[in-house]
């Protein structure tokens, strides 16, 4: 469970978007949209802080969905 939750806090991470840092929280369509692709492609990782999380999602970028994909557009990585 501590694993699934880190996963969800990924995008907690403060983003350069001004909105997104008023929230300090993604939505959870967001959450929801990279969780599968956190759990696939970098569970390795996942316990090893949302930083890193972010850099897996970012080198594995051809790989994850595109609902993900747009949501680190959305916030400029």
């Amino acid at each position: 469970m501590r694993k699934f939750v880190l996963a969800l806090a990924l995008l907690s991470v403060p983003f350069s978007s001004s909105v997104f840092a008023q929230q300090q929280r993604g939505t959870p369509d967001e959450q929801k949209a990279c969780t599968r692709d956190v759990q696939r492609h970098c569970r390795a990782v996942i316990d090893q802080g949302d930083f890193t999380i972010l850099a897996c999602l970012q080198q594995n970028r051809a790989k994850i969905s595109a609902a993900c994909d747009q949501v680190l557009k959305t916030h400029g990585q």
